[in-house]
C-alpha cells in the first residue's frame, strides 16, 4: 500500500514513514489528541522514481562538486525537474485522492509535511530542509506531495548530505497528510528544562498558526511552569503579527494581531493546566524530556508533533553537543549563539538568589544574573549624573555614551531593544544583569525605587531580593573552570566591543583579540570626531583613543589585539552632538560607513591612523589594524598609502581586511596581493549582502541563514584562496559562535575563530573535537 493511516504507525516504523510521520504516528497510538491523517511513505516515493526510470538519472544528476554554486544550482534544477514533471501513476493518484476524501469528510484543509528518514539523527539533523505546505486541498494535494519529494534536491538539502557524508540515494522521504488545526492560539512547549533536565515545563505561545512561532516571525509569550507546585511565571510579549487561512483563498498569510490582543496573555491557567497534562503524558510515554507544537482551537488542545529534547546534559562533569558550542549553558537557560541568554525558566545565576516577589516590569533576559538596587530613571543624557554605584538605569535605549555609567551600575532595564541591541552587547561583556525590549519599564518604574532585576528570567521584582554579597563576580564567571585549556590548531580569540570589558575578556584563556570595535570608544565621547576635535583639539582625540586600545593591548599582551578601524553609520553619528550634518540615508548599512568614509575624509582618518603610530612607538606590536567594508583592492591599495603617510611601515604591521561584502570576497586574491597579512568575515554583514536579506525586517529575517551554500562558499573560497597566498583567514562576526560554522571553518582550515566572551571555552572544545575527528579519519 502507498498509504498508511497514523493509528497503523509506530515509533518502529522510521524507514518507512519518516521521523515527523513515526511521531505523530506513536502519539496517536498512544491516545494522544493528534488530528487524523495518513502518510504516503518512503517506499511510495522510492517506488514512483524506480517505475519511472528517473532514479539513476536523479542521483547522477547530484553528484556534482558542492562547491561549485554553479553545478551545485544545476544539479538542484535537474533533480526537481525530474520529480516535477512526472506525473503520478493512476492507481497511485486515485489512492492518495481516496484516503484524503476520508479525512474531514473530503473538504477538509490538511497540512501536507515532508518525512525524511535521515530526519534527527544523532550526528546530522536533516529537520527544516524539506518542504511543508499548508491549508491544502484536493486539488493542489497531488502537486504538494509531489513538491514535498522535490524538496529533498533542494540545493541546500544536496550540499548538507554531500558534506555530513551521506549517499544522496540512501535517503528516502515520506509525506504526512494530516487535517489542519486552524488554530487560534498555537506555539512550543519543553516538557523539562531544555538545558538540565529539571523538572521545568517552557511554554511559548502565540496567536494564529504555529509557524509564525517556530519560524520567528513573532515574539511569542513565555510561560515558565515548576512542574512540582504547578507556579507560573508568565512573560506577556507584544505579538505584532499572526499566521492564519485566509478565508477566501484558503492560504496562510500572515497578518496583523489586532491592536487589543497585542498585548494580551494568549495562555490561561487552565489552558496552561491542560498543556501541562499532555506534557506530563507525552514524557511518560517516551520516558524522555520531549519537544511539543501544539495548537488550541474552540478550547481544545492538539499535538501536532514531539521530538526528544537532545540538548539536556546528562552527565555530571561533561557537556552536551549544544552546550560544548554555546548553544546551551546549562546553569543559564537557552543562548542564542551570541553569549547571550534568553529566559528559560532555570535557576538564576547568580549564587543563592532567588527573587519571588511580584513582578511588574518583565521583558527579555540578555545578560544572566539577579541584583538588587534604586532604579534610576535615565531619559537624557544629563540624567547618567544621578547613576551611581550599584544603582539600576532604567531608559529607553541605551547609547554608548552611557558605557561609563553603565560600568557603575550593578543592572540595565531598557524599554527597547533585542539580544543584539547596544544594552545587550555590552551587558554581556561587562557582566552586568540586563533586561531589554520591556516596552514600558521608564514609565512603570519609578526613580530610587528599589527593585531587584533578574536577567535570566527577564523579571522586574519590587524590592529587595539579593544582598549585594550574594552577586556574582563578572571576571569570575567567565573565568574556566578548567584550568587546562583545549590544544587546538586553529586559534580561538574573543570579540571586545568596548576596553571596558578586557579584563573579562582576557579572563577567558581566549588567543586574542579577533574584533576590538574602535567606534565604540568614539561614539561614547558623545560627539562626533569633527565635533570633539574642535572642541579639545587633535591631541585629546587621538589620546583617547591610544588609551581605549592600550588598555585592552595591556590585558592581552603578547597576544594579538585587532582593532577595526571606524564603522559607524550614519544614523548613529547623527544622535551625537555634531551629527546634525550628517548625511540621511535610506538604508545606513548600505551607506557612508566603514573604510569608505575613511577614504572620503582622510583627515580625520589619519587620527585613527596615528593612535595606532603611537602604540606602535610604545612597543605595542600586538596591535593589529583591522578595516571594515572594504570592497576591493583598490580600497586596500588607498588605505596602505594612508597608512604610510601617517608613518606606519605596513610591511612590518599585521594589518588586514573585513570581508562583509561578496564584492571583497571576489576581489580576496587581489587585496593579498596588494599586501593583507589577514582576511576576517563578518558575518552578519556578509550573508546580508549575499541574500539580500534584512535580518532585523521581520518579513524576511526567517530566509536569514549564515550556512545558506551560496555563502558558505564565499568563505570556502575566500580561506583557499587566502592559504594559497600565505594569508591568515579568521571570523569575527556572530556565527563563530555556532557549532555548525564552527565545523565548517575548521574542515576548511580557517586560521582563528573569534568568539562573543561567554561562547570562548565552549568554542575551543568544539574545534578539538573537529581537528581529533579530522585527524583519526585521515589515518582510518
Amino acid at each position: 500500500m502507498a498509504v498508511l493511516w497514523l493509528d497503523e504507525i509506530s515509533a518502529g516504523d522510521l524507514e518507512k514513514v519518516g521521523g515527523k510521520g513515526a511521531s505523530l504516528g506513536e502519539l496517536t497510538g498512544a491516545g494522544l489528541p493528534v488530528p487524523p491523517g495518513f502518510v504516503v511513505t518512503a517506499g511510495t516515493y522510492r517506488s514512483f522514481i524506480e517505475e519511472a526510470e528517473i532514479d539513476e538519472e536523479l542521483f547522477a544528476a547530484v553528484e556534482v562538486d558542492v562547491d561549485d554554486s554553479s553545478a551545485l544550482a544545476e544539479a538542484a534544477d535537474r533533480a526537481q525537474e525530474l520529480i516535477l514533471e512526472t506525473p503520478f501513476p493512476d492507481e497511485l493518484r486515485e489512492e492518495i485522492l481516496e484516503s484524503y476524501r476520508q479525512v474531514g469528510d473530503g473538504e477538509a484543509f490538511v497540512a501536507v509535511r515532508s518525512s525524511a528518514t535521515a530526519e534527527d539523527l544523532p550526528d546530522a539533523s536533516f529537520a527544516g530542509q524539506q518542504e511543508t505546505f499548508l491549508n491544502v486541498t484536493e486539488e493542489a494535494l497531488l502537486d504538494r506531495v509531489r513538491e514535498c519529494w522535490a524538496s529533498l534536491f533542494t540545493q541546500r538539502a544536496i550540499y548538507y548530505r554531500q558534506e555530513q557524508g551521506f549517499d544522496h540515494s540512501a535517503v528516502n522521504i515520506a509525506v504526512v497528510v494530516q487535517q489542519m488545526v486552524d488554530a487560534e492560539k498555537s506555539g512550543v512547549m519543553f516538557t523539562s528544562h531544555p538545558s538540565t533536565g529539571d523538572p521545568t515545563m517552557i511554554i511559548e505561545a502565540a496567536w494564529g498558526l504555529g509557524e509564525a512561532v517556530v519560524s520567528g516571525a513573532v515574539s511569542p509569550d513565555n510561560y515558565v511552569v515548576e512542574r512540582e507546585d504547578r507556579s507560573i511565571d508568565v512573560t506577556v510579549a507584544e505579538k505584532k503579527v499572526m499566521h492564519e487561512k485566509d478565508e477566501e483563498t484558503g492560504e496562510t498569510v500572515e497578518s496583523e494581531v489586532p491592536q487589543d490582543k497585542r498585548n494580551e496573555r494568549v495562555l490561561s491557567d487552565d489552558e496552561i493546566g491542560a498543556l501541562m497534562d499532555l506534557g506530563e503524558r507525552v514524557e511518560d510515554h517516551y520516558d524522555e524530556p520531549q519537544d511539543v507544537e501544539w495548537a488550541i482551537v474552540e478550547g481544545e488542545v492538539y499535538m501536532l508533533q514531539s521530538r526528544p529534547i537532545t540538548t539536556i546534559d546528562e552527565s555530571d562533569g561533561g557537556a552536551t553537543a549544544a552546550e560544548a558550542t554555546g548553544s546551551v549553558d546549562a546553569s543559564k537557560g537557552l543562548t542564542d549563539g551570541s553569549g547571550g541568554v534568553q529566559a528559560a525558566g532555570g535557576e538564576s545565576s547568580s549564587s543563592g538568589s532567588d527573587a519571588s516577589g511580584e513582578v511588574i516590569v518583565d521583558g527579555l533576559g540578555s545578560s544572566p544574573g539577579t541584583v538588587s538596587g534604586a532604579a534610576r530613571i535615565v531619559k537624557k543624557l544629563d540624567d547618567l549624573d544621578k547613576v551611581g554605584e550599584g544603582d539600576i538605569i532604567v531608559t529607553e535605549m541605551t547609547m554608548p555614551d552611557m558605557v561609563p555609567a553603565m560600568k557603575r551600575a550593578s543592572g540595565i532595564i531598557t524599554d527597547e531593544g533585542g539580544m543584539t541591541s547596544h544594552a545587550a552587547i555590552v551587558s554581556r561583556e561587562l557582566g552586568v544583569p540586563a533586561i531589554v525590549g520591556t516596552t514600558n519599564a521608564t514609565t512603570v518604574l519609578e526613580d530610587g525605587q528599589v527593585v531587584t532585576l533578574d536577567g535570566d528570567k527577564g523579571a522586574v521584582l519590587e524590592g529587595t531580593e539579593v544582598e549585594p554579597d550574594e552577586e556574582t563576580e563578572p571576571v569570575e564567571e567567565v573565568r574556566p573552570q578548567s584550568p587546562v585549556k583545549p590544544m587546538t590548531a586553529t586559534e580561538v580569540k574573543v570579540n571586545v566591543s568596548i576596553p571596558e570589558a578586557a579584563e573579562r575578556a582576557a579572563a577567558t584563556g581566549a588567543d586574542g583579540v579577533g574584533l576590538l570595535r574602535m567606534e565604540h570608544m568614539i561614539l561614547s565621547l558623545n560627539q562626533t570626531p569633527a565635533k570633539f576635535i574642535a572642541e579639545n583639539g587633535e591631541d585629546a582625540y587621538i589620546t583617547e583613543l591610544v588609551e581605549g586600545i592600550r588598555g585592552v593591548a595591556d590585558e592581552f599582551y603578547p597576544r594579538p589585539v585587532r582593532v577595526r578601524t571606524l564603522d559607524a553609520p550614519t544614523d548613529e553619528f547623527r544622535q551625537l552632538e555634531g551629527g546634525a550634518d550628517e548625511p540621511k540615508e535610506h538604508n545606513p548599512m548600505l551607506g557612508y560607513r566603514g573604510i569608505r568614509r575613511s577614504l572620503d575624509r582622510p583627515d580625520v582618518f589619519a587620527h585613527e591612523l596615528e593612535a595606532f603610530r603611537r602604540l606602535f612607538e610604545m612597543g605595542y606590536d600586538n596591535v593589529e589594524i583591522m578595516f571594515p567594508l572594504v570592497n576591493d583592492a583598490e580600497d586596500i591599495y588607498q588605505a596602505k598609502s594612508l597608512m604610510k603617510e601617517a608613518g606606519i611601515d605596513p610591511e612590518k604591521r599585521r594589518w588586514g581586511a573585513m570581508i562583509e561584502t561578496p564584492a571583497s570576497a571576489l576581489s580576496v586574491e587581489e587585496m593579498a596581493k596588494a599586501g593583507i597579512d589577514f582576511a576576517s568575515f563578518g558575518t552578519n554583514d556578509l550573508t546580508q549582502y549575499t541574500l539580500a536579506v534584512d535580518r532585523n525586517n521581520e518579513h524576511v529575517a526567517d530566509r536569514f541563514d549564515e550556512l545558506h551554500p551560496a555563502v558558505l562558499r564565499l568563505i570556502g573560497d575566500v580561506i583557499e584562496t587566502c592559504r594559497e597566498h600565505d594569508v591568515d583567514t579568521s571570523i569575527c562576526g556572530q556565527a563563530g559562535s555556532k557549532p555548525e560554522m564552527v565545523q565548517f571553518l575548521a574542515k576548511e582550515g580557517v586560521t582563528s575563530i573569534s568568539a562573543n566572551i561567554d561562547a570562548v571555552r565552549d568554542v575551543q572544545h568544539e574545534v578539538k573535537r573537529v581537528e581529533q575527528k579530522l585527524l583519526l579519519d585521515s589515518v582510518r
